[in-house]
């Protein structure tokens, strides 16, 4: 088991009443990121002192640092804005014979679900939404949708609304033994629950950088296979994920060719000078802590809530849970939880918690007590 790491809110902005449990919505800054913006923001203010190299060379440590937390090599990763446009690249690149089917899950969320309907429209496909089943796990209800007539699987590695936790690598060894194709979209999962997505071996995998990746908005990642480098085309074309072009002087002198990789599939003008930096600050401080003592620390605060609820702590992950309100006077609860500076996402008939290593369990307890004066 992974050591327990104490309370790092000194190391966010975070005010010291403020219990922030909504990571899943957003990270808040660490403070070496903002400071990391600031320089990037002098930088970008003074733009004589802006190098050829500046384009290229924070993109590389950044593509190099979330390389790791993806547990694959830097060649694999691209920039990217949004997951949406990850999606989108993915989707443009798969072929799928008319009539097969995209498997998308139940109130799976709408970056991951617009791109599928619009692809199964152009292309004749199907959606089959895989509805849970409280008897099982959710890794099973999708196995048990997968078959020949799977075209696509397109799924994240936790439910973003509570954190049901799915298997990725059998999801995908069943994907592959109906010869489909498999995009994850990580962005509730990367940056604080372990991945090796080299062993998981999806088409596509992407992540927004704002939430567990602590980055900023605006900044994300994706996973492309190294059997889509050459046979895959990228969402647009900018003059930066063309050979040589850290060669100014030969800039117009076009070319074919693309850098090696996946930086082909890199957005325009990703190098953004304040955002790449505070991005690379975000990775480097999840590589210092090591994501395995992340969730192993963020899961002791969840269960201490799985515990009072009494529900199987092991078939979520362990930085998300949901807590049903149903029965509870929700506008007694909104008001002791603000009185308190308690920050929660509501999320129909329950409320989503998703703490990180600025809390402690005693911000976990003092938020069962608000949810039992509601009650």
């Amino acid at each position: 088991m992974s050591k327990i790491l104490p309370s790092q809110k000194h190391l966010f902005e975070l005010e010291d009443d403020v219990i922030y449990l909504n990571c899943s919505n957003m990270s808040p800054l660490l403070k070496s990121a903002k400071q990391a913006g600031i320089r990037g923001l002098e930088l970008r203010a003074k733009p004589w002192n802006i190098r050829a190299a500046d384009f290229f060379d924070n993109g590389e440590i950044l593509r190099k640092d979330v390389a790791q937390v993806f547990q694959t090599s830097g060649d694999n990763i691209a920039l990217i804005p949004s997951a949406s446009y990850g999606l989108a690249t993915a989707a443009k690149n798969l072929k799928v014979r008319s009539a097969k089917s995209i498997l998308l899950l139940e109130n799976q969320f709408p970056s991951n679900y617009y791109v599928w309907e619009q692809l199964a429209a152009i292309q004749d496909l199907k959606i089959i939404t895989v509805r849970k089943d409280p008897s099982k796990g959710l890794t099973e209800c999708i196995l048990e949708c997968i078959n020949s007539e799977t075209g696509i699987v397109a799924i994240p590695n936790c439910h973003w609304m509570d954190g049901a936790r799915i298997d990725l690598e059998k999801i995908s060894e069943a994907v592959k033994s109906v010869k489909a194709f498999l995009v994850l979209d990580l962005s509730q999962s990367l940056g604080i629950l372990p991945t090796d997505i080299n062993s998981i071996d999806p088409d596509f995998a992407v992540s927004v950088g704002y939430k567990w990746m602590l980055g900023p908005y605006g900044l994300g990642y994706m996973y492309v296979a190294p059997r889509w480098h050459h046979n895959a085309e990228p969402l647009e074309y900018s003059w930066q994920t063309r050979k040589d072009s850290d060669d100014f002087t030969s800039i117009t002198q076009y070319s074919s060719e693309y850098r090696t990789g996946a930086r082909k599939f890199d957005m325009g003008e990703y190098s953004q000078f304040n955002t790449i930096q505070m991005a690379i600050a975000g990775a480097k401080q999840i590589l210092e802590w090591g994501v395995d003592a992340m969730q192993s620390s963020v899961s002791a605060i969840t269960r201490i809530i799985s515990d009072r609820l009494d529900f199987n702590h092991g078939s979520y992950a362990g930085h998300i849970i949901s807590i049903p309100i149903a029965g509870t006077d929700v506008e007694m609860l909104k008001k002791t939880l603000a009185d308190n500076k308690i920050f929660i996402s509501y999320r129909g008939s329950f409320i989503r918690i998703s703490p990180h290593l600025f809390n402690s369990a005693d911000d976990a307890e003092l938020l069962m007590k608000c949810v039992s004066l509601a009650s």
